[in-house]
């Protein structure tokens, strides 16, 4: 295995990706506008504080709080206060892009209406259903990491139960035969009981999953745990009920050749706890 090799440029690619994300989200921070297209002429201190200042420092300090609790703050705040114009809308969709699921979206606004208000709370959940117009797994902006969510599993979709979506890292070639790739499992989404004929390295890169050798416990699997499987083991790996759970796959593709078995039984899996 020539895991040596590969874990530097690993490492490389995260970092290339970690420093991008970061740009991108601070440029977009910082081109907010909407205070001085809407009141730039009527009030533009006003306009220049709620550009440069709430948009352009306070959110942009992401080490202090996340986008994802900024945004899910945002929302309670204006749902409590009674606000359901487009403010709400806007930071719902901010809200949705932070990586809030429709799922969790629901489950916070009802949260909210009890403290709040019940008729606060219908009045949220007409823009929430407006803002989470797609299905519950919402995989455009699935908790993929920093590698993405990549296309369809489609040549390996007999093999899992749920979605699965694969992004090749580093293809195989004539003098590399390492094959990476970051694998991303929707909520419930797990892969069949299987073997490889080589080693395999398992670096997880979001979300939370689970991992199971058979005739041992299964185990779960958070953003920087690393798993070596071994030669011969049976094993399944897949994503918890209600996270997404994504990982990089590292294999030998010139030695291994895997063997396919049955699904993990679904009563068994639906008993895991975290």
């Amino acid at each position: 295995m020539k895991s040596k090799l590969i874990f530097p440029l690993i490492l490389s690619i995260f970092i290339m990706n970690v420093n991008a994300q970061n740009h991108t989200i601070m440029k977009e921070i910082k081109k907010q506008t909407a205070g001085r297209d809407q009141l730039g002429d009527f009030a533009p201190k006003f306009a220049e504080l709620n550009d440069d200042v709430l948009f352009g420092q306070v959110w942009s300090r992401q080490a202090e709080l996340s986008p994802k609790l900024r945004s899910l703050i945002t929302v309670t705040a204006l749902v409590s206060a009674g606000i359901t114009d487009t403010s709400l809308k806007y930071h719902l969709e901010t809200a949705k892009k932070n990586g809030i699921t429709r799922a969790e979206m629901a489950e916070a606004l009802t949260h909210i209406a009890f403290y709040a208000g019940w008729p606060k709370g219908w009045g949220a959940f007409r823009l929430a259903k407006e803002v989470y117009v797609e299905n519950n797994c919402d995989p455009v902006n699935a908790k993929a990491g920093i590698f993405g969510l990549g296309e369809p599993n489609e040549k390996y979709k007999d093999y899992f139960i749920g979605k699965c979506y694969l992004k090749s890292m580093v293809s195989p070639d004539k003098t590399n035969t390492l094959n990476v790739s970051n694998v991303t499992f929707e909520p419930a989404c797990r892969n069949n009981w299987h073997r490889h004929t080589t080693e395999q390295i398992l670096m997880v890169t979001a979300g939370e999953g689970w991992y199971q050798e058979w005739g041992k416990p299964a185990q779960l699997l958070q953003e920087g745990d690393v798993v070596t499987i071994p030669i011969g083991v049976k094993h399944w790996h897949g994503a918890t009920t209600d996270e997404w759970f994504s990982h990089l796959s590292i294999m030998d593709t010139a030695k291994d050749k895997t063997q396919w078995l049955e699904p993990v039984n679904d009563s068994d899996y639906r008993n895991l706890s975290k």
